[in-house]
């Protein structure tokens, strides 16, 4: 038998740090989504592909 996942999709301030949120919830204040859902596990590899600089966009 095949467990269903939760759909996640991942999400982005405006500084581009990102996030990983359940696609069911609505969307934090501050936030938008970037068009990747997945699985959790599928939405932060994506992260991690993506995310190569951790400091805020203020900062860099």
């Amino acid at each position: 038998m095949i467990e269903h996942q939760p759909v996640h999709t991942v999400v982005v301030n405006h500084e581009e740090q990102y996030s990983v949120w359940p696609a069911l919830l609505p969307i934090p204040h501050g936030w938008r989504e970037t068009g990747h859902r997945g699985t959790r596990s599928e939405c932060l590899e994506h992260v991690r592909s993506v995310w190569t600089d951790l400091r805020p966009l203020s900062i860099r």
